[in-house]
């Protein structure tokens, strides 16, 4: 799954597509004849609606900087941790990471095929894509967290951030469907209350869900408007989140 390959060949495709059956990766890239990038997402328990900024799934603080109970030999396709008190489903990291933040291995990413439910606290083993076995071993004074495929369960950015702008919705996608969002070129997007000029950069709003704002400090940018904004009005702005 993760061998280098280039970007997918998708001819014909439909911006807004709405479809109950997922027809390729989360997260693959489409580009039209203009220019503008897409990523294939599936949308989480509210629809996605025109003109609003999207983040990937809330993170799990419980599922951060866990323990290693066991070492792991370099080769190896498995990874076990030790959740915190939160249960992990079946497979709710598959298209994921496994992030090795500290001690021995750290600095790896590996990607996450597949792995059993859990429960809280509880040892959890994740299996590794086949082509991406552990690198450095890992010892029991290893950390690992376990970071969600960006793609799977997309939200609508709130105002206090829980994940990162993955896009911007250039249609509607019914909740738990799968469709595209725009992360790159012209788009409507909603405006808070801070007005912007033409050329500044804009930033996920820190005071309105599915808002952007003029960028006054580097906290998720995610583009640029193209016209004068008006506040709380959906104004033309470049994404350049891809």
């Amino acid at each position: 799954m993760a061998q280098l390959t280039g970007e997918a060949q998708i001819m014909g495709g439909d911006i807004r597509l709405d479809e109950s059956t997922q027809s390729m990766a989360l997260g693959a890239k489409a580009v039209t004849p203009d220019g503008r990038a897409f990523r294939y997402v599936k949308c989480g328990s509210t629809a996605v609606v025109a003109g609003k900024l999207y983040d990937g799934p809330a993170t799990v603080d419980n599922h951060a900087s866990l323990a290693v109970p066991a070492a792991v030999a370099a080769g190896s396709l498995t990874i076990g941790v030790t959740l915190g008190a939160t249960a992990a489903t079946a497979n709710q990291y598959a298209g994921g990471y496994a992030v090795i933040s500290n001690e021995a291995g750290e600095g790896f990413t590996y990607s996450i095929k597949s792995h059993p439910a859990a429960d809280a606290s509880a040892a959890l083993t994740v299996t590794l894509d086949d082509d991406e076995p552990v690198v450095t071993a890992l010892t029991t004074s290893s950390v690992v967290t376990l970071v969600l495929n960006q793609y799977n369960g997309v939200i609508i950015h709130a105002s206090t951030e829980t994940g990162i702008p993955v896009g911007g919705g250039n249609t509607q996608i019914t909740a738990a469907q799968y469709g595209w969002l725009q992360t790159r070129g012209p788009i409507a997007m909603l405006h808070d209350a801070t007005n912007g000029a033409a050329g500044d950069g804009l930033s996920a709003s820190l005071t309105t869900d599915g808002a952007v704002t003029k960028l006054a400090v580097v906290i998720a940018p995610v583009g640029y408007l193209i016209d004068d904004g008006v506040s709380t009005e959906y104004n033309p702005a470049f994404l350049t989140i891809d």
